[in-house]
C-alpha cells in the first residue's frame, strides 16, 4: 500500500513539474502578431521586422497578420477579446492607443486599461516635407509662404484625427498659418503630393524617404524633440522656434490584459536584445525609425503621456471620426 502511495506521489509530482515547466515555456507554439493596418505599412514593416528576429531567438513563428479597419480600432479590439496567453498580441501605434480613446468616443474597450504594454520597437518622428513647387527650404521660410498664400496650401494627411493630420494642425495652430487640411485614406494622400495636388504633408520618414533622397520631395523639419538618427542634417520644428513641438509615431508591442508577467518579461528582453544589435539599427535607422527598447513599465507611463497630450489636441482641433 506504501508502495502505492509513493508512486501515486511521485507521478502527481512529476505532472505538477512538467505542467509548471509547460506554462513557464512560453512560446511553445506559434504567436500570432496583429497588425491593425494594412501590408507594406510603417506598423506592418516593423511588425515583420522584429517577428522574423523574434522567431529565430524564440525558435517559433511568429506570424503577422494584418486586421485594418476604423482606423487601427478593429485589429486592436479583436486583441483586447483574445485569451491572454500570450499567443495573440499586437504591434500597435500611435493612433489606435493614444487617439482614438479621444477621437471614437464610443470605443467598447479602452486600450489603456484593456491591453498590456510590453515593449516600444521604435520612435518613428513625421518629417514635414513640401512639393518641390513650394519655394521653402526652412521653417521660417515655409512659415512666411504660408502667410503670404493664407488659405491656399493645401495638406493632405492620412486621415482625420492620424498623427499626421494632427502634427499639420498643431503647426498653423502655433505658427498662425491658415492652410487646407485635405485627408485622404493611406497612400492616396502621399500620390497626391508627389503629383503637385497637394503642397505639403507630415509624413513617417520610413514613408517618403525615398522621395527625400530622390529629391521629388523636400524636407523642411522633423516633429520629435531629437533630430532622427534617419535624417540628421534635417531640424526639428521645435529647435525652429517652437519649443516643445513633439507629435511623431511610435510602435510597440501590446497583449490582452491579464497576460502572464513571465511572457511580458520574455518578449520584452527579446526585443530589447533585437533593437540593439547593431546591424538591426543599423537597418531601422536606414529605413527611417529610431529604435527604442526600454522596460514595460516605461513604455506604459509613455504611453500614457500620449494619451493625456492627444486627448487635449484632438478636443481642441474639433476631430471627429469619420
Amino acid at each position: 500500500m506504501k508502495t502505492r502511495w509513493l508512486h501515486t506521489g511521485l507521478l502527481l509530482a512529476a505532472l505538477t513539474l512538467g505542467t509548471a515547466a509547460q506554462a513557464q515555456a512560453w512560446p511553445n507554439k506559434p504567436v500570432k502578431v496583429i497588425v491593425a493596418f494594412t501590408a507594406g505599412g510603417t506598423t506592418d514593416i516593423l511588425a515583420r521586422a522584429v517577428g522574423q528576429q523574434l522567431a529565430e531567438r524564440l525558435r517559433q513563428p511568429f506570424l503577422i497578420d494584418n486586421k485594418p479597419g476604423a482606423g487601427g480600432n478593429t485589429g486592436t479590439e479583436m486583441v483586447v477579446r483574445a485569451p491572454a496567453d500570450g499567443y495573440t498580441l499586437i504591434v500597435n501605434s500611435v493612433g489606435p492607443i493614444a487617439v482614438n480613446p479621444t477621437l471614437y468616443p464610443k470605443l467598447a474597450y479602452n486600450p489603456q486599461t484593456d491591453l498590456v504594454a510590453i515593449v516600444q520597437i521604435a520612435d518613428v518622428p513625421n518629417v514635414l516635407v513640401v512639393h518641390p513647387s513650394v519655394p521653402a527650404k526652412t521653417v521660417d521660410e515655409f512659415i512666411a509662404h504660408a502667410k503670404a498664400n493664407a488659405g491656399q496650401l493645401n495638406y493632405g494627411s492620412t486621415g482625420i484625427g492620424t498623427s499626421s493630420h494632427l502634427s499639420g494642425y498643431i503647426l498653423g495652430k502655433r505658427a498662425g498659418i491658415d492652410t487646407v487640411h485635405v485627408p485622404y485614406k493611406g497612400a492616396d494622400a502621399l500620390r497626391d503630393l508627389l503629383a503637385g495636388r497637394v503642397q505639403f504633408m507630415f509624413a513617417t520618414i520610413p514613408s517618403v524617404k525615398q522621395h527625400i533622397d530622390a529629391g521629388s520631395l523636400r524636407a523642411i523639419a522633423v516633429s520629435s524633440a531629437r533630430r532622427s538618427r534617419s535624417l540628421p542634417d534635417v531640424p526639428t520644428v521645435a529647435e525652429r522656434g517652437f519649443p516643445g513641438f513633439e507629435a511623431g509615431s511610435w510602435f510597440g508591442f501590446f497583449a490582452p490584459r491579464g497576460t502572464p508577467a513571465e511572457v511580458v518579461a520574455t518578449l520584452n528582453k527579446a526585443v530589447n536584445e533585437i533593437v540593439a544589435v547593431p546591424a538591426f539599427q543599423a537597418q531601422m535607422i536606414k529605413e527611417g525609425a529610431d529604435p527604442a527598447g526600454g522596460t514595460p513599465q516605461d513604455f506604459a507611463q509613455f504611453v500614457q503621456r500620449e494619451f493625456e497630450k492627444w486627448r487635449v489636441v484632438v478636443r481642441e482641433s474639433g476631430a471627429t471620426a469619420e
